[in-house]
């Protein structure tokens, strides 16, 4: 037995007649010296093998076994980012290689083909990048055509009510719709070919999270002023006077979830791009978060002093809020911060983002507002964008200013809306047409390009991806209101063709 302690536990191999300190250049282990003797290797793998298997594992081989089912790690959040990219990469691969439609070749030629069609789908993800982080923004405004008096607005869809909402799925070939009476509708663009969504009882609601009406309703209502639609297409939420954000599986056409915990009306939803993760705005001034796979609340934002009327996001983490409050705020939700925009002499009653650093708002006055998010006012306002066309003269007015007869309230700009990652954008009001602009950038400002009639309320507008249509929510009556009625407009969706050069 070794009686001296330093000397036990010593390292193999060590210099004997050096001094008592251990020195790592003395030893062979960290020396560049490949004259080691057999007989040490084989000492020095069997000591670390005994150290794993007894301090570690307990010294059997199932415990080696058990320890390494243990410490297997779950996929981390940047290995399932790289999975996701390596899928999407293969799926372009294999698109470009389906729109060649020639045989695999063998050799040299094969060998190039590849490379093109990695570069081709290379650029394209390049693109894609740049145009969704708002860098790269697409020139469609000077490609559109100017419209034939007779290519004008076309009635695509019915509604017994003013249609409050409408949105599209990520591949434009399917719209949804609803109106005051209740009425949910998902339609096919091309053909208008509607089907209906059914409300379940009162039980069923129960059933799926919905609480009691609260106050003097003894029945939840149906009147819905805001949807939305998933990038998947999978979900659809509607909110509403109910005051709960309910979630409808699109492919069957059924309800599936309530969402109570708002204590006003639900006016505004927005999914962010590419998630499940769904914003809901209130009367109550506050935003709530959902995820809708968990069927889970997450979060609240407040923030605003008045009713939310209107939100938007894209990609990030970042939602876009008008209230009555004369302001608009942009919240980080990652960064738990937010911007506030004040608008000077108006209430701003609708927004949208253009890119991650500027947006769109129109106002009640008329205007149409481009902020950026450096400054805290608009860098370039369209003043008297929706000029009415009826004379006011005889109208009651109230409000300062503004009639509740519907004459000046025609003038107010209620929707606005912008082809993602595109320059061009459209307004709505009730005044008679639907305006579409180029939007030239913080430093230069809006361009106004065509004047297209449609009569009624506009309440919401919604470009197609590619640019080729506009689809208008159109109704005799303001979305969030009665204080207007144009009895010749009709009710419904219409669509507007854009034939781009």
């Amino acid at each position: 037995m070794n009686k001296n302690p330093r000397k036990r536990g010593g390292p193999p191999g060590r210099n004997k007649r050096g001094g008592s300190k251990f020195s790592m250049n003395r030893d062979p282990f960290f020396s560049n010296n490949k004259r080691r003797k057999k007989d040490e290797d084989e000492d020095i793998e069997s000591e670390e093998e005994e150290l794993d298997g007894g301090m570690l594992n307990g010294g059997g081989e199932s415990g080696e076994d058990e320890e390494d089912e243990e410490l297997t790690p779950e996929e981390t959040a940047e290995e399932k980012r790289q999975r996701i990219a390596k899928a999407v990469v293969e799926n372009l691969r294999a698109r470009e290689k389906e729109l060649e439609g020639e045989e695999d070749e063998e050799g040299d030629r094969e060998f190039e083909k590849e490379g093109e069609r990695d570069s081709s789908v290379a650029k394209k993800l390049m693109q894609q990048q740049l145009e969704e982080s708002g860098r790269l923004r697409r020139a469609i405004a000077s490609r559109v055509q100017k419209p034939e008096s007779v290519d004008g607005f076309e009635l695509l869809v019915k509604h017994r009510q003013s249609v409050t909402a409408v949105c599209l799925s990520d591949d434009d070939s399917k719209g949804f719709s609803a109106s005051k009476d209740g009425t949910i509708l998902h339609w096919d663009v091309d053909s208008g070919k509607a089907e209906k969504y059914q409300w379940p009882n009162d039980e069923i609601l129960r059933s799926h999270g919905a609480k009691n009406p609260e106050g003097r309703a003894t029945k939840h209502s149906r009147n819905v002023l805001a949807l939305a639609v998933s990038t998947d297409g999978r979900y659809l939420a509607s909110g509403g006077l109910d005051r709960h954000v309910h979630l409808w599986d699109t492919r069957t056409r059924e309800h599936i979830q309530a969402f109570p915990g708002h204590k006003g009306p639900v006016s505004c939803l927005t999914f962010r791009q590419g998630s499940s993760e769904l914003f809901s705005g209130s009367f109550d001034r506050s935003i709530k978060i959902w995820n809708v796979e968990d069927r889970a609340y997450m979060n609240t934002l407040f923030g605003h002093q008045s009713e939310v009327l209107t939100i938007d996001c894209l990609w990030q983490e970042r939602v876009l809020a008008v209230g009555r409050d004369r302001s608009m705020q942009l919240f980080k939700v990652h960064d738990e911060s937010r911007l506030i925009f004040r608008s000077s002499t108006s209430s701003l009653e609708c927004c949208c983002f253009i890119d991650n650093s500027e947006f769109l708002s129109g106002s009640d006055d008329g205007n149409i507002e481009l902020w950026s998010v450096q400054k805290k006012k608009p860098v370039y306002i369209v003043k008297n964008a929706h000029t009415s066309l009826t004379d006011v003269n005889n109208g009651e007015l109230k409000d300062n200013g503004r009639n509740y007869n519907g004459h000046i309230a025609s003038s107010w700009v209620s929707s606005v809306g912008v082809c993602r990652g595109s320059d061009l954008a459209a307004s709505g009001a009730g005044n008679g047409s639907v305006r579409l602009w180029a939007v030239e950038g913080a430093g230069k400002g809006i361009r106004p390009l065509y004047d297209l009639p449609l009569t009624g309320f506009v309440n919401s507008l919604t470009f197609a991806k590619s640019g080729k249509f506009l689809l208008t929510g159109v109704g005799q009556e303001p979305r969030l209101g009665r204080w207007g009625h144009n009895s010749a407009a009709r009710n419904g969706v219409a669509i507007q063709q854009l034939k781009l050069l």
